[in-house]
């Protein structure tokens, strides 16, 4: 006899109609010295949507990759801008990783799925896989 069991995943419409688990974090300090470039916000199973909030006088990058955030990096232009004392709309994103930069003051809030974070292959999760830089269109 097969032993499957069911799991919700990426496609699976249903974890996208319902509410999401509340996900908060907040004083991120995500100005670091040219040497860490970004930090990382990770997300304990895939979002539903993302709030970022910018609290501090400098604009924040959000991005899906450290290189896409960093000033450092040539090209790195993959990022959303959050101006100072403002907060980005609701991004209705399937993210397991946000990556931010800029700011000494941040707050991210996500309503979260019931899906695992492995059902991305990203690369903070998985070593040596892909990783969604927003250079290909993602």
């Amino acid at each position: 006899m097969p032993n499957f069991q069911y799991k919700a995943g990426l496609q699976h419409v249903g974890s996208y109609q319902v509410s999401g688990k509340p996900f908060v974090t907040g004083s991120i300090n995500a100005n670091k010295p040219s040497a860490v470039g970004a930090t990382l916000v990770s997300f304990p199973s895939v979002t539903r949507w993302v709030v970022v909030s910018n609290n501090d006088a400098d604009p924040c990058r959000v991005g899906f990759s450290k290189d896409g955030v960093s000033a450092q990096v040539a090209g790195s232009n993959f990022y959303l801008s959050v101006p100072s004392g403002s907060m980005s709309p609701r991004l209705e994103l399937k993210l397991t990783e946000l990556w931010i930069s800029g700011s000494t003051d941040v707050s991210v809030m996500a309503g979260l799925t019931f899906i695992d974070s492995l059902a991305i292959n990203n690369s903070a999760i998985s070593p040596g896989g892909t990783n969604w830089t927003g250079s290909t269109g993602v």
